[in-house]
């Protein structure tokens, strides 16, 4: 009898042991969402005009604000944050009894967050501190689409870019303002993957990253993409506002919709910027698209006495990103085929919306006369767009 007893307190002991009660492992959650904001300025700790850092605590408190009104059920909300060139924090949003508390999980020096291998252990680090069902995140910082750290031909310091222009509201780009804190579009991918998770959305609140080549590279690393396809105002996405339909089950209409009603009236110390574009992509769709338009490009040859006509979406010269679904239109004349790429780029971007004029920090507003909510960069003559032909989408639809 004394050993029956002895064996039954020992399975109720093992029993509990495996329940996972212990208060100091992270329970598993259904959906954790990591805000990732790496440094977006310059060497300097003040970051120069460049830096982002007020924008980026702005959209924390936002979104806290849309937690403190909406709640929590099953989801954590995780924040990484450079708050120097050399120094970052990830912390998490928490809310109990009706407040708002961030509580840091780990301290960062030099945190190497432009390379594949840095950017897997920040998230490992995500995975670790807060396990979920699903991943997404959100990236803020400043954006150049597709465009690779190093251009083949030429250095951005030759050029004066969007984000350096002084005169009228800042606009964002994906890094910092110095090849240093740069990310390509290819490690970022490579990092989410080595991390051996597969994001439901990366939303980015980055200029000009609602690029086909930017979301065929992360075909892999998330099912959608939110982006813009144009420049976006430093305040960013308007996350109290967008915040609940981020969480639990994104609301990927209702995002779009949102951000167009708020950017719709949008003012910027206190005059009129009613200046916005949005694009979601479904990257399940990416390779149906690519077939097609690889069967129109084995057809077609662009007429470059066209390149004016197509709607640009930028405010470079030469243009670096077109719209689309215009470039296609000016490119194929079989009404038949033409028809087909049109449906499929409605079924890879289903959701998308946009103001009558885009922002260009360069050159101010300008009419949107076409819109398909991605862009491509096939017809460019930029040298800055030079190593199109590099990308993964070149290759798969040449």
């Amino acid at each position: 009898m004394k050993h029956y007893f002895f064996l039954l307190a020992l399975l109720l002991c093992f029993t509990s042991c495996n329940d996972n009660n212990d208060p100091d492992l992270p329970t598993n959650t259904e959906h954790t969402l990591l805000m990732y904001l790496p440094w977006s300025g310059d060497a300097t700790e003040s970051g120069g005009w460049y830096n982002l850092i007020s924008y980026f605590y702005n959209n924390i408190t936002d979104i806290e604000n849309s937690i403190k009104k909406h709640g929590l059920s099953s989801e954590r909300v995780l924040v990484f944050i450079s708050t120097s060139p050399t120094k970052a924090t990830l912390f998490e949003i928490e809310h109990k009894k009706g407040q708002i508390t961030r509580q840091t999980l780990k301290e960062y020096t030099n945190p190497a967050f432009t390379t594949a291998a840095g950017i897997t252990s920040i998230l490992k680090d995500v995975i670790a501190f807060a396990p979920a069902d699903k991943y997404s995140m959100t990236v803020g910082c400043h954006g150049m689409g597709w465009i690779p750290v190093q251009p083949s031909s030429r250095s951005y310091s030759t050029e004066k870019m969007h984000w350096e222009y002084k005169n009228g509201p800042m606009t964002r780009y994906f890094g910092g303002s110095v090849t240093q804190f740069r990310t390509d579009i290819s490690t970022f991918a490579q990092g989410i993957s080595d991390a051996g998770i597969k994001m439901e959305y990366i939303l980015f609140d980055d200029c000009y990253l609602s690029t086909v080549e930017v979301a065929y590279d992360l075909k892999d690393a998330a099912d959608y993409i939110i982006a813009c396809p144009t420049e976006i105002m430093a305040h960013g996405m308007p996350y109290d506002l967008i915040g609940h339909y981020l969480l639990s089950n994104p609301d990927y209409e209702s995002i779009v919709n949102t951000f167009y009603d708020f950017y719709s009236t949008y003012t910027y110390e206190g005059d009129p910027y009613p200046h916005g574009t949005i694009g979601v992509t479904r990257c399940a769709e990416l390779d149906n698209l690519a077939k097609v338009m690889k069967e129109i490009n084995s057809k077609y040859t662009f007429d470059t006495s066209l390149l004016n006509s197509i709607q640009d979406m930028d405010g470079y010269t030469p243009t670096i990103f077109f719209d689309c679904g215009d470039y296609v239109a000016k490119l194929c004349t079989d009404p038949g085929l033409l028809s087909n790429f049109r449906e499929q780029l409605n079924r890879t971007v289903p959701y998308k919306a946009h103001t009558e004029y885009y922002y260009s920090s360069s050159s101010g507003k300008k009419k949107i006369n076409a819109y398909s909510g991605i862009t491509i960069s096939d017809p460019s003559v930029s040298s800055t767009a030079s190593a199109k032909m590099n990308t993964a989408w070149y290759k798969a639809t040449h």
